[in-house]
């Protein structure tokens, strides 16, 4: 097994991932390169599902082939050109540009680990395609929202819960095969780590989401409250709104909660792992705090952790690490939110 090509694994990825960069950094070699293959065409099929100028069907003929390279069912290449020319970012063009050079990728790693990411892949494609079926016809003049809680569930799992179950498999089998762990509790945990940071860019991303004709939160939620989607985008709704809202981020943070749990379930002796979980689910949280205040229907707000925030994160995690005391003190666990019927 060879990994990706050398400026697949710096260059582009780089360019392309800006904060996960630094996550990719400091894994271990022995998963750094399926990790960062599985992340490459994640992207890319993220960028093909995002190419809105390309009509939905093309998109969704296009997420298919994707899948279908991915599985060995098909060895045609996989022409990008029409989706590259239409990206504003140099680096989302190289991405799709290059995608038969990532792919050919796969086959250099072993059976098990190839399976790992041809199966991720495909929860999330389908996710992809889920989302590119269920707005089509969706914009500013006509929204569409998810019905229920578990189809925003469902949609979580299948656009980031599913990366747990593989980061923890590809994890487990190069790692720590050995160590006498708890498969089931690391499992549970690291897909609700997933959800956790999904559901914090549903809520920070409300706004341009609604403007796109995308409304996440769900409509059975919004009407008990006496809100329609269009009423999002009217930013002196959000009083109305913020009590739903808080219910969301609660939840946001009890996911996250659950991804501290799995960071600490893991072997102490394997601090690269740790802090390349820390580290997402540190920033979730500071961009939740920010979310608590400010008015989250309003466009202009942009929410962000800034980079020398990042910065601190980092510099506190390896700082506290030895400590277990006060490493696990870094994130206070939050309580459930309560289902209301």
């Amino acid at each position: 097994m060879s990994g990706p090509p050398n400026e697949l694994f710096t260059r582009l990825l780089r360019d392309v991932s800006r904060s996960f960069y630094l996550t990719m950094r400091v894994l271990p070699r022995a998963i750094r390169p399926q990790v960062a293959l599985a992340y490459l065409l994640a992207r890319t099929t993220d960028t093909i599902a995002d190419t809105h100028i390309v009509p939905v069907a093309d998109r969704l003929r296009t997420l298919h082939r994707f899948k279908e390279r991915v599985l060995s069912r098909n060895s045609a290449p996989l022409d990008l050109s029409d989706f590259a020319r239409h990206q504003g970012s140099p680096t989302e063009w190289m991405l799709l540009e290059r995608v038969d050079e990532t792919l050919s990728v796969l086959d250099t790693f072993s059976p098990e680990d190839q399976q790992h990411i041809r199966n991720v892949l495909t929860i999330i494609a389908s996710g992809q395609e889920l989302d590119l079926t269920r707005f089509a016809g969706a914009g500013p003049q006509a929204i569409v929202s998810l019905d229920t809680d578990q189809e925003l569930d469902d949609y979580t799992y299948r656009v980031a819960g599913c990366v747990g179950e593989f980061w923890t498999k590809i994890c487990r089998a190069h790692l720590f095969a050995e160590a006498d762990l708890d498969d089931d509790f690391l499992l549970t945990h690291g897909v609700r780590f997933g959800k956790g940071l999904q559901l914090v860019n549903i809520l920070r991303d409300l706004p341009s989401d609604l403007r796109q004709g995308r409304c996440y939160l769900p409509n059975d939620r919004l009407w008990a409250i006496g809100i329609t989607p269009p009423d999002l985008l009217h930013p002196a709704n959000e009083p109305r709104l913020r009590p739903l809202y808080d219910f969301y981020l609660a939840q946001a943070e009890a996911h996250l909660s659950a991804g501290w749990q799995y960071t600490n379930g893991l072997p102490r002796s394997q601090m690269r792992v740790r802090l390349a979980c820390a580290w997402p689910i540190l920033i979730g949280a500071q961009t939740l705090e920010k979310l608590r205040v400010g008015n989250v229907l309003a466009p202009e707000l942009r929410i962000k952790v800034r980079r020398s925030e990042v910065y601190r994160i980092i510099a506190q995690t390896v700082f506290w690490y030895p400590s277990q005391n006060r490493w696990e003190r870094l994130f206070i666990p939050a309580p459930e939110p309560e289902i209301e019927s």
